[in-house]
């Protein structure tokens, strides 16, 4: 259930509704709207809403019939911004996290993420530790990994995300990277959500290959039990009966999930249809529906890149979706990089 309390309550009536509410076994989760305090109260113990509303400060008590609580806009009414340094996700800009599927040497990311940021790409994306469905493909560098992506984010600018596979792999790659990223496969570890939950960095999660809506926001939900309250949901395509594109990029997710959630949503084109001429179209038809954000996987040289080729835009395709990406935003009231770009005439 979600407690509201009244427009001039005081910290004091605020920590008494907490302890009891703490008294009666239930986890409270506190978050302070624009003119509100409102109380989270989620947890397997019984406490009659009555005895609450006659508590002081209280103005009303509601029950969020969804079984995500923290996830849902009954209890968040406004959009959840989440801050990484000078950077705000879920704001008014859109904002395009870009780079290559995987670190495959210090030349390769580096380039890419030159090129990115000339582009206006705010976040260096780049895999180091990489899930493939084979076990003789490329499984990334490992750290050496993200010693080349963090080098390359700290040169040119940018915060870097990075996916995490497994509880081992937290600590090391909290030293490196601004954003955990939970990959489709790991949508439902439960154990890793668990302990991201615990971490006091955003995490952009990928919902599943076979995931319902919910099941999506359920697995958020893992993250903001657990204290993290910045995450991050990101469309990447579902299996379908479809196989003129690896996925089915679900565009009509980003519009429900804004109604059902405050969280911000990005979608990655790259994925969500596997094929590089694809990607373009489907990133602008996602800004257009009211994505966040956007995750795009750019390489110098897809054509001889170690995993995802077929699916990474030239620097030069990069450059062109970002101006258009300029026309549309302002279109629907949003805004995206205007740094003017400072290079053009890439060879594709």
């Amino acid at each position: 259930m979600v407690v509201v309390m009244k427009e001039r309550v005081t910290t004091e009536q605020v920590e008494q509704v907490i302890a009891k509410l703490v008294e009666f076994g239930m986890d409270v989760h506190r978050s302070t709207g624009a003119s509100r305090v409102v109380l989270g109260v989620v947890g397997s113990g019984k406490v009659d809403p009555r005895l609450i509303e006659m508590m002081d400060g209280v103005h009303e008590v509601l029950r969020i019939t969804e079984p995500y609580k923290l996830a849902s806009r009954t209890f968040k009414p406004e959009d959840t911004v989440i801050s990484v340094g000078d950077l705000r996700i879920g704001g008014d800009e859109v904002i395009v996290m870009a780079g290559p599927c995987s670190a495959e040497n210090e030349a390769q990311v580096n380039s890419t993420a030159a090129a990115v940021k000339r582009a206006g790409a705010k976040v260096l994306r780049g895999g180091a530790f990489k899930p493939r469905s084979s076990p003789y493909s490329f499984q990334g560098l490992g750290e050496e990994g993200l010693r080349l992506l963090r080098a390359a984010a700290n040169t040119h600018d940018l915060k870097l995300v990075t996916e995490v596979m497994d509880i081992s792999q937290i600590e090391v790659i909290d030293r490196y990277a601004d954003i955990f990223q939970v990959g489709a496969r790991n949508m439902q570890n439960f154990t890793l959500l668990r302990e991201l939950g615990r971490a006091r960095k955003p995490v952009l999660l990928k919902r599943g290959i076979s995931a319902t809506i919910e099941e999506w926001l359920l697995s958020a939900e893992y993250v903001l039990a657990g204290g993290n309250t910045e995450v991050i949901l990101c469309e990447r395509g579902i299996r379908t009966f479809e196989t003129a594109t690896r996925n089915t990029l679900d565009i009509s997710a980003i519009p429900i999930v804004k109604q059902l959630s405050h969280l911000p949503v990005f979608v990655d084109p790259s994925h969500g249809t596997g094929r590089r001429d694809k990607v373009a179209p489907m990133a602008r038809a996602a800004v257009a529906a009211g994505a966040d954000g956007l995750l795009i996987e750019v390489h110098c040289d897809p054509d001889h890149a170690m995993s995802d080729g077929a699916q990474s835009l030239f620097p030069g395709q990069f450059d062109r979706l970002m101006a258009e990406l300029r026309i549309i935003a302002p279109a629907i009231g949003r805004s995206i990089c205007l740094e003017p770009v400072a290079r053009r005439g890439w060879a594709r």
